[in-house]
C-alpha cells in the first residue's frame, strides 16, 4: 500500500478543510482518498469527490475500528 499526504497545512492542529491522504496500491492504482477533518473521517473510493465519499464523525468511527 502507499498512502501519500495531498495537501499538506504546515500547522500541527487539523483545521476545518482537513488533511487528504491518497490511497494507491503496490502497482499505483489509486484506491481512494482518505480525508481527515476535525469532525469527521471521510473514505473516497477511487475518483469519488469528497461530497459524494462516505462520512463517519469520529464516535463512529472509533467504534468501528474497536470492534
Amino acid at each position: 500500500m502507499k498512502v501519500t499526504i495531498k495537501d499538506f497545512d504546515v500547522g500541527m492542529e487539523i483545521k476545518n478543510n482537513g488533511v487528504e491522504l491518497e490511497v494507491r496500491n503496490t502497482s499505483g492504482k489509486q484506491l481512494g482518498d482518505l480525508v481527515i477533518t476535525k469532525s469527521q473521517v471521510i473514505w473516497c473510493p477511487g475518483k469519488t469527490t469528497r461530497p459524494k465519499g462516505r462520512a463517519f464523525g469520529w464516535d463512529t468511527f472509533i467504534k468501528m475500528m474497536e470492534s
